[in-house]
């Protein structure tokens, strides 16, 4: 009871003694970044505006508006079961002239689509889950006419106006598809039921505090612009995430969300070709210097392809979102969240289920195992956005519900066992305890109990053991305060130490993401941040002491 209290006690003076982070004040206007051969991409900092562009003249008055949404039902077939298209090329070597164009063909116009798309989908039904601050762009833009003197006030006798707004919402209708014609995935078998014991789980002394510093972008990884020129080389001109695994010995894996091609327009997602996910690969060790990507899964030349597919439907399944990955073997997964929805508030959005894939092949294809999935239970799922990490013979499941403001859950399995979902136990209380020791369907009760391993909100976690070091490392963001925060520990149920402070996302805005690269140091830590103003991927460094 004593150590109880003791190690409680060290927790609330560790939180109590963490302060809140300050954002940093704009940096100086400075001209947009431009790679190698010259083209422009994304500064995601906070910069001053532009000296050299006057300022918008003020709008005119102009009476209130006051919108009336009104919804308009939209009756949506839904063909069940889910197509599977694993169409792949094998890619032709990328010229050596980092600046020539792989595919002349597709500069204008660019078009291809991996997969049918029903006719009428929209690029992005009510826009994925928004960054927890947003600001206004950098620059702004020439004023057609010089500025008035001054701007008359609003009349006080002006009405409001009204205005009426569609709002279409999708109302699903399965459809399941028959006939010899019909692909799709055949019943996977269900793994044997097992009863792992009840064992112990202690927490740990927290590690001691330390410090961040010297954190800053190295280099723009996706779209226009980057590094690697995506747009032309893969048909990736805008996305998100890209948060990467060991694939294969001196091999890492990067696998990113809803990803959009030609049309692609600064300032949020855009564009055609939308992709739930694509994953490419990278060998690049000099991360001082960036990272090169080196291929991209792709079923024709300069094309990108989705690997986990999705419906597409709004409030049915609107998309899939890889979480994380790791490799066993030969073998590769990929976590991910099923997601129904997007909520309109930031930060929020609505998941079917938490669910886990697999390939044999590199990566190319995957197998979506239909008996690893974790429900979302009244909308209370503790393992929707998961990270998962091989560890000392198991593999660690640190979960969270949907959306960004939940706490964080443990589970582990071992890894022969990965696919096996009676097999995984929960951390409740100090103990790992087994899926069936509460007698519900699934053993959903007892994810429901998993206790949470720290205190606070957590959105987007990424975790990685680093074995040097001896000591598990977590960052995640923390959507209340504006931060990605990381935190260390010397086993996965904690006590995990005092967060430290990444980035405030007022300096880099509407930033999120915050996933490690698998091959930082124990001083040198590098990380992708999204940012949902120019919507792509920087790969950033940060110095830890």
């Amino acid at each position: 009871m004593l150590r109880d209290v003791t190690v409680a006690a060290a927790v609330i003076v560790i939180a109590a003694a963490t302060a809140q982070p300050c954002a940093a004040a704009p940096l100086p206007w400075a001209p947009s970044p431009v790679n190698a051969c010259g083209e422009t991409g994304f500064d995601p900092q906070a910069r001053t505006p532009n000296p050299a562009v006057p300022a918008p003249p003020p709008a005119p008055a102009q009476p209130p508006t006051i919108q009336i949404q009104v919804v308009q039902p939209k009756i949506t077939p839904v063909k069940i079961p889910k197509q599977v298209y694993n169409t792949r090329i094998a890619p032709a070597a990328l010229p050596a002239d980092m600046c020539a164009n792989p595919c002349p063909q597709l500069a204008d116009g660019r078009t291809r689509t991996s997969y049918p798309i029903p006719p009428g989908t929209p690029t992005w039904p009510e826009g994925p889950p928004k960054p927890a601050t947003t600001t206004a762009p950098t620059t702004t833009p020439q004023p057609t006419t010089p500025p008035p003197t001054s701007t008359p006030p609003a009349s006080p006798w002006q009405l409001p106006k009204l205005q009426i707004v569609p709002q279409p919402e999708t109302i699903p209708l399965p459809v399941t598809l028959l006939g010899p014609d019909v692909t799709g995935p055949r019943p996977q078998p269900v793994p044997p039921v097992v009863h792992p014991p009840v064992q112990p789980a202690p927490v740990t002394r927290p590690l001691a505090p330390f410090r961040i510093r010297d954190v800053y972008p190295v280099t723009q990884l996706t779209g226009p612009g980057s590094q690697n020129r995506t747009d032309v080389r893969w048909q990736v001109d805008d996305t998100d995430l890209g948060l990467m695994w060991e694939s294969a010995p001196g091999r890492v894996a990067v696998a990113f969300g809803d990803t959009f091609g030609p049309g692609f327009r600064d300032g949020g997602p855009s564009g055609t070709n939308w992709r739930s996910n694509v994953i490419g690969f990278s060998s690049d060790h000099d991360l001082a210097q960036g990272m090169k990507i080196d291929s991209m899964v792709s079923d024709a030349p300069c094309h990108a392809t989705e690997v986990l597919g999705s419906y597409k439907v709004n409030n049915f399944e609107i998309t899939v979102i890889p979480t994380s990955g790791f490799a066993l073997g030969d073998r590769q997964y990929l976590s991910y969240m099923s997601v129904a929805r997007w909520a309109k508030k930031p930060g929020r959005w609505w998941t079917n289920y938490g669910g886990l894939a697999y390939s044999d092949d590199g990566g190319q294809t995957w197998v979506d195992d239909e008996h690893v999935r974790w429900d979302n239970v009244f909308g209370q799922g503790q393992f929707q956005v998961v990270a998962m990490v091989p560890h000392d013979g198991y593999v660690y499941l640190f979960g969270t519900p949907n959306g960004r403001f939940g706490t964080i859950a443990l589970a582990r399995v071992p890894q022969a066992d990965v696919l096996n979902k009676t097999a995984y136990q929960y951390w409740i209380d100090g103990f790992w305890r087994p899926t069936f020791q509460v007698p519900t369907p699934g053993g959903a009760g007892i994810e429901l109990s998993a206790s949470p391993i720290m205190s606070g909100i957590a959105g987007e976690l990424s975790v990685r053991y680093d074995t040097a070091a001896g000591r598990w490392e977590m960052s995640y963001l923390d959507a209340d305060n504006n931060v990605l925060l990381l935190r260390r520990s010397t086993t996965p149920q904690g006590t995990w130490s005092a967060p430290a402070t990444l980035l405030h996302t007022e300096d880099y805005p509407s930033g999120y993401g915050g996933f490690m690269h698998p091959w930082s140091t124990a001083h040198d830590l590098y990380f992708t941040l999204s940012e949902w103003r120019h919507y792509n991927v920087y790969l950033m460094h940060a110095s830890i002491g």
